[in-house]
């Protein structure tokens, strides 16, 4: 009797455990999402912020706030267990595989820019045009678009006939049942991550070796480029972790449902979640112009405008003290 009440209160507590963590995702992505959207539309909303390096930070607000919804929608189904068609399956798994790979290709973007500001000063006009803006831009959703496009068309040769009518609980997993493929897109990554890597490092060299001949006034805008550049290369390396995650899941679901889903929830929260929160940081409140203008939209002008009224009221009472004497 004792064995089965113990049975039943683990049974009860496992289950309330994963009821919490639904609600406990759907809070941070809540969160994040609003603050990425508010940053997005301070982005469109001042002319000033049509520089490269404010468009880049608005690409990569958009990718994470669009990988943050797809991935929390394929988390909310697995955690749920709903099927999906397996058609619209593999469309949505390959729209979040683009934006997963966009994310960390623009943040190797953002650290050419800075090397650019920073060690060609004179050539940075030049390059930084709205021109090779697009062009990057373009380049980048090209090339983030080559293995995802390319698993998706392998899917549909190589699965049978009948497997197109299926219902699935809608996961990448659902994507990978072919080993070599399985095998193929980890090392394309695993490259992709790898030529990312050799960027930044050689970026932030490059950095440090003009910082240390700066003058002393360039040394702030200097030191401030390289603390940048190491912010990305931690998001480039939670991010790429996001992609192999995967490849640590499949194991898991065969051994147990409740592990894979432990496993599922840590990896949501410390590899997606985490990385995103580090791109308002890095532009949102260390640029003071971006802060300035994020902080008037976030109170819809209300502190501004206060403070205004505040030095009118003052220069007003100064000016009658000056009539009276």
């Amino acid at each position: 009797m004792n064995l089965t009440e113990n049975s039943n209160l683990s049974s009860r507590f496992n289950l309330k455990a994963i009821n919490e963590k639904p609600l406990v995702v759907q809070v941070l992505v809540g969160i994040l999402l609003y603050v990425n959207g508010l940053m997005i539309f301070t982005f469109l909303k001042k002319e000033t912020f049509r520089e490269t390096r404010y468009i880049l930070f608005a690409q990569t607000l958009f990718a994470d706030s669009a990988l943050m919804l797809l991935t929390d929608l394929t988390l909310m189904g697995s955690f749920f267990q709903y099927p999906v068609h397996i058609i619209p399956c593999y469309i949505f798994c390959t729209l979040t595989s683009l934006v997963s790979v966009v994310s960390p290709m623009t943040l190797v973007a953002m650290c050419l820019e800075r090397y650019v500001s920073i060690c060609m000063p004179l050539r940075h006009p030049s390059i930084s045009t709205p021109k090779n803006t697009f062009t990057g831009l373009l380049v980048i959703w090209s090339v983030s678009f080559i293995i995802p496009l390319f698993i998706f068309i392998v899917c549909f040769v190589y699965i049978p006939p009948g497997v197109l009518h299926l219902y699935v609980v809608c996961t990448v997993e659902a994507m990978l049942k072919i080993k070599w493929l399985a095998d193929m897109r980890a090392a394309s990554l695993q490259l992709l991550f790898f030529i990312m890597l050799s960027i930044i490092v050689s970026a932030y060299i490059k950095i440090m070796l003009v910082a240390r001949s700066a003058s002393s006034e360039r040394k702030n805008s200097t030191n401030k480029g390289l603390k940048t550049i190491i912010l990305h290369g931690v998001q480039l390396l939670l991010c790429m972790m996001q992609l192999l995650i995967p490849y640590i899941e499949m194991p898991l679901w065969k051994v147990n449902v409740m592990l894979f889903v432990n496993v599922r929830y840590s990896n949501f929260i410390l590899f997606l979640i985490l990385p995103r929160c580090l791109s308002p940081l890095v532009y949102g409140l260390r640029d003071k112009k971006f802060y300035n203008a994020l902080k008037y939209y976030a109170f819809c002008g209300i502190l501004v405008c206060n403070k205004h009224k505040i030095r009118d009221v003052k220069t007003f009472r100064g000016f009658r003290l000056l009539l009276c004497c």
